[in-house]
């Protein structure tokens, strides 16, 4: 292995952070970057050592120059040989070698290893939040706010390796080498630093804040647009491009007041900081000369004065412009700290248990819920399913049918009561364990941009192709599959679906989504609307792959058509959020309530929920 490569494994790019991100901004910057000190130490004493280096470079042309000021023409570079061996030796091999490892170091072990290691923290402690936190936000927003405080966490360490290492370094050198020659130059330097610091305290808070909304502003900007184009095709069917575009042009006006703020702020800063750093050439060069005058200082040291003041001016605006990176870094770090680093909502126990392959029975015990609210939502469900049994859930829009499989999985907390399986109460066990045991299909299929194989092999990322054959044989998805083509010209298992499945009909996506289900063969099935977007038809067809599916598996089927469910063994009637009717479909009938109402009402088996709205 190179040595390139052994310095970029220094720092481990995808260690998990230890806890929760704090919600302050220093223990913040220390949980994104723990781990990756030793790295970043390395990297910071080789820019400090470059920056001693040009103070040392200043002090040999100060040599050189004493040299031939005292010196005989015909006989100095004799008289100096080792000071001019010295002086080449430096600036030929010892300096590049100081320079090339500094680059080595920022490049190799820094850039490539900092930004993966913050980004994939925030992400993994992004995906722990609840559904409801996405709910609440921008999908484009919430990617954007990962990207913005990865990025500049990443600029502050970097720019803290790069410049203020260096920087200080420098200034450190230049003051021992000013007190050499008189104390009063190092007085000098250090009032005029004071007064550079003066400036820096003035600015750069309010860089910060006006950094911090200019990003906030810029991710507004993003999740708008990210908004509009995933409902693109809505857009297009209500007519509604001028509309899209007024609400994109009236964030972006937004973001453009913002970064007027931050322009205003930044050009004052720059002119005032040039004022700053052309007084110091002017105190050091004319005091060295006052001194040389005196016979206090030598021409060399008016060299070197002159050397180290131009580069301590110009690294001035280098540092200055470098710091205000950073402060509008944190600005944009406390913007994204605010959006990503809130507690979940919904976590595992300490102590959660994970769930082993269940039997499959389901226990709603007094379970009450309603999103925080007082009203709506689910009260007093008590529903027990034996292991294996198949059962309906039927209810008009709004009755609870998605908040009681929602539940099941925990993708929200039962406010009352308990949800059990197999006996554990839910939240007594990991989350992931938890779902690893219910496969879902869902009215609205979610689909990956990603290939045909991969979408199903979702259900179960260790499966064989023929595995994922035959599940897709078993969904009736095995034969439109092998005819897909993308745009790049992958074909069959191996074609792109598009983002969330876009280049596929409803039908298509239900039945890789039911392929995806039959692949995991869970214990607990449960089906929210699956076969509605199939003709008649396939319908048929995928309803007897249903069947077989059920087969041995505890099953909760949400359906409006009543006809897909009426073989199951019990169907249970929801209304207002709660079960008020349950039985096998003979006996509903024959109670001629609610059920009988639906099953009467409905056109070719499909329930007319505004007219059991009424």
């Amino acid at each position: 292995m190179s040595l390139h490569r052994r310095l970029g494994r220094i720092i481990d790019a995808f260690r998990p952070a230890e806890g929760p991100p704090p919600d302050t901004l220093l223990r913040f910057f220390r949980w994104c970057l723990s781990g990756a000190g030793g790295g970043l130490s390395l990297a910071a004493m080789a820019s400090a050592i470059g920056g001693a280096a040009d103070v040392i470079a200043a002090v040999l042309l100060g040599a050189v120059v004493d040299a031939v000021a005292g010196g005989n023409a015909d006989t100095v570079l004799s008289d100096s040989a080792l000071l001019i061996g010295a002086f080449v030796g430096f600036f030929l091999i010892l300096r590049p070698l100081i320079f090339g490892l500094s680059a080595a170091t920022s490049s190799v072990i820094v850039g490539p290893n900092v930004m993966p290691l913050v980004l994939s923290r925030l992400h993994r402690w992004t995906m722990g939040h609840s559904v409801t936190f996405f709910d609440n936000d921008f999908a484009g927003r919430l990617a954007q706010k990962q990207m913005q405080t990865a990025r500049a966490v990443t600029d502050v360490a970097t720019e803290m390796v790069n410049v203020v290492a260096f920087a200080l370094a420098s200034v450190l050198g230049s003051a021992a080498f000013l007190i050499s020659v008189d104390g009063w130059g190092a007085v000098a330097l250090i009032l005029w630093l004071a007064a550079y610091l003066a400036l820096i305290r003035f600015f750069l808070p309010r860089i910060r804040s006006r950094s911090g909304a200019r990003a906030s502003a810029r991710a507004m900007v993003t999740g708008q647009v990210v908004d509009t184009i995933t409902n693109i095709k809505t857009v297009k069917l209500f007519a509604h491009a001028q509309h899209e575009d007024r609400e994109a042009l009236s964030a972006m006006a937004g973001f453009r007041e913002r970064a007027l703020d931050f322009g205003v702020v930044s050009s004052t800063f720059r002119v005032s900081l040039m004022v700053v750093a052309g007084i110091l050439p002017v105190i050091l060069v004319g005091g060295t000369i006052l001194l040389w005058r005196q016979g206090a200082a030598t021409p060399g040291d008016v060299a070197t004065a002159g050397a180290i003041s131009m580069r301590l001016s110009q690294m001035t605006g280098w540092v200055s412009m470098a710091l205000m990176g950073i402060w509008g870094s944190i600005g944009e770090v406390e913007d994204g700290m605010r959006t990503l680093s809130p507690p979940h909502a919904l976590t595992d126990k300490p102590d959660a248990i994970a769930l082993n392959r269940v039997e499959g029975r389901v226990d709603f015990s007094d379970v009450g819920f309603a999103y925080g609210r007082r009203d709506g939502g689910l009260r007093q469900i008590d529903l027990h399913i034996a292991p294996g049994e198949r059962i309906g859930i039927v209810g008009a829009s709004g009755a609870g049918k998605s908040t009681l499989v929602a539940l099941l999985l925990r993708l929200y907390d039962v406010e009352k009561g308990a949800i059990r399986i197999d006996g554990h109460d839910i939240r007594d066990v990991t989350q992931e364990s938890l779902r690893q045991q219910i496969g879902m299909v869902t009215q609205e299929t979610a689909m990956f941009n990603r290939s045909a194989r991969d979408n199903i092999l979702y259900g179960r990322p260790g499966a064989t192709q023929d595995e994922v054959e035959a599940a897709a044989r078993a969904a009736e998805a095995h034969d439109f599959i092998l005819g897909l083509e993308d745009f790049a010209g992958r074909k069959g298992y191996d074609a792109h679906l598009g983002e969330r499945g876009v280049k596929l009909s409803g039908g298509q996506r239900q039945r890789i989504a039911l392929a995806r289900a039959f692949l995991k063969d869970a214990p607990i099935l449960v089906l929210d609307e699956a076969t509605s977007a199939l003709d008649s038809e396939v319908e048929a067809q995928v309803q007897e792959a249903l069947t077989r599916a059920m087969s041995g598996k505890t099953v909760l089927a949400i359906a409006h058509r009543l006809s897909t469910i009426a073989e199951l063994d019990r169907i249970i009637v929801m209304d207002a959020g709660q079960i008020v009717e349950e039985g096998s479909h003979q006996a509903l009938l024959a109670r001629n309530g609610l059920y009988a109402r639906y099953w009467n009402r409905q056109s070719g088996g499909f329930l007319g929920t505004e007219e059991a709205a009424e």
